[in-house]
């Protein structure tokens, strides 16, 4: 189901203009605080009254020039940072508020791993577990779109690791999602589609990995975040590492990525680029490659590398360019650390 957003509105000295579209499955708004991710999700939701603007969630019309659909009308779900649950009624109580009568909870329950939660009240549940009920309330009013706001933003590194599995599993139901967050390693592993944000506007919209490997997205993304997305399949593990098979060739990384199956980034910085084959490393991964591409990344140089069957990034400095008498068509050698590859 497809999400098409185009929305201006004003909040005092802040303006909001901000056009996209995304094919369905999970988009991801992404940007510095401040850049309007919240105030964008809030306009979706018809929870802020928007100047002008037009939003469509598959053929269904939420807003253009002769409709505004209040909130309870546009059947989207909204999951804030903070669960927002009533004190005073019980799990199995909370999840079925606002959902059609006769809902059982029995599935989305078991799915989010809170079926043995069901009597208990919010005072007794860990921040975790506030979280995944937050999120089946939200899925149990069978929404056309689930926006989740930075739903992890309070937990510590630990609960939102634990977490993660459980938001890919709500992922897999269908249901459009969109999602706002500050934290990459998130956005690898949930998002098929990336709207970055600044200032209020869209710098740049599109595919996840098109949007992680373009420069010029470079400074909404942030240091060090131009990357290569690579899904791959976990055949060992061993040692406190995993060999994963991906379209780079097989790969050894940090074991603590869970799954089999695994979406994962190498920074472009993360990776070395050598001229002759080295030895003695201690660098796991060394593949051979060829340069296919050379641009500016801001004051460094972005190397396109044809690696196997896929496609690589490496960011290296004007000197070894020149040094190395890189070129479109030079063979190389790819080092790429395994302590360098993660979801973040």
């Amino acid at each position: 189901m497809t999400l098409s957003v185009a929305i201006r509105h004003r909040v005092a000295a802040f303006a909001l203009d901000a056009t996209f579209d995304a094919p369905g499955g999970v988009t991801a708004l992404f940007g510095p605080s401040g850049a309007g991710k919240t105030t964008l999700a809030r306009a979706v939701a018809g929870l802020l009254p928007t100047e002008a603007g037009r939003i469509e969630v598959g053929d269904r019309v939420l807003l253009d020039a002769g409709t505004n659909l209040p909130p309870q009308a546009r059947r989207i779900g909204y999951v804030f940072q903070e669960p927002r649950l009533f004190p005073h009624l019980s799990v199995r109580t909370n999840l079925l508020y606002g959902a059609p009568p006769g809902t059982d909870p029995a599935e989305i329950a078991a799915m989010l791993d809170i079926a043995d939660l069901l009597d208990r009240r919010p005072a007794g549940l860990s921040g975790g577990e506030a979280a995944r009920v937050a999120i089946g309330r939200a899925l149990l009013r069978d929404p056309d779109l689930l926006i989740l706001d930075e739903p992890l933003a309070a937990l510590d590194a630990a609960r939102r690791a634990a977490i993660l599995p459980y938001l890919e599993r709500v992922r897999g139901r269908g249901t459009p999602i969109l999602y706002i967050s500050h934290a990459m390693d998130e956005v690898v592993r949930l998002a098929d589609t990336l709207v970055l944000l600044d200032g209020g506007r869209v710098v740049r919209a599109g595919p996840l990995a098109e949007v992680l490997a373009d420069p010029g997205a470079a400074a909404a993304l942030g240091p060090g975040q131009i990357g290569t997305l690579l899904d791959g399949r976990v055949t060992v593990r061993g040692g406190g590492l995993a060999t994963v098979e991906t379209s780079i060739g097989a790969l050894r990384i940090a074991a603590d990525l869970p799954g089999d199956r695994l979406r994962f980034r190498i920074r472009a910085e993360d990776v070395t680029v050598a001229t002759t084959e080295p030895t003695g490393l201690s660098a796991r991964n060394v593949m051979a490659g060829r340069v296919e591409s050379i641009g500016p990344l801001g004051d460094a140089i972005l190397l396109g590398l044809s690696v196997g069957e896929g496609r690589l990034l490496a960011q290296v400095t004007p000197e070894a360019v020149a040094d190395l008498d890189l070129a479109p068509g030079r063979d190389i050698w790819a080092i790429v650390k395994a302590s360098g590859v993660g979801s973040g």
